[in-house]
């Protein structure tokens, strides 16, 4: 079993930023890969970027050059930054570990 805990979410301008946090618990061992998806209103759940335990990294090619994933193994937390954040991110924004999600931090871009 392996718990998720998202933070960070909020609401923010356009053009703003905010940091999501990940926090990961008890099988944390058997992690090689975690990573960030969103679910907007009305919209399926899509990948945001992924990170594994040796550092390799995937995004989504609308958050390219905006977003960044990191990831601190000593704490088993994942971050998400995000900059110049747009009204179209808008989002639930989860964090997923093998089978496991969290459950959900809500991001707002508004004016």
């Amino acid at each position: 079993q392996v718990q998720l805990v998202e933070s960070g979410g909020g609401l923010v301008q356009p053009g703003g930023s905010l940091r999501l946090s990940c926090a990961a618990s008890g099988s944390i061992f058997s992690i090689v890969a975690m990573g960030w998806y969103r679910q907007a209103p009305g919209k399926e759940r899509e990948l945001v970027a992924t990170i594994t335990r040796g550092g390799s990294i995937n995004y989504a090619d609308s958050v390219k050059g905006r977003f960044t994933i990191s990831r601190d193994n000593a704490k088993n937390t994942v971050y998400l930054q995000m900059n110049s954040l747009q009204p179209e991110d808008t989002a639930i924004y989860y964090c997923k570990a093998l089978v496991y999600w969290g459950k959900g931090t809500l991001v707002t871009v508004s004016s």
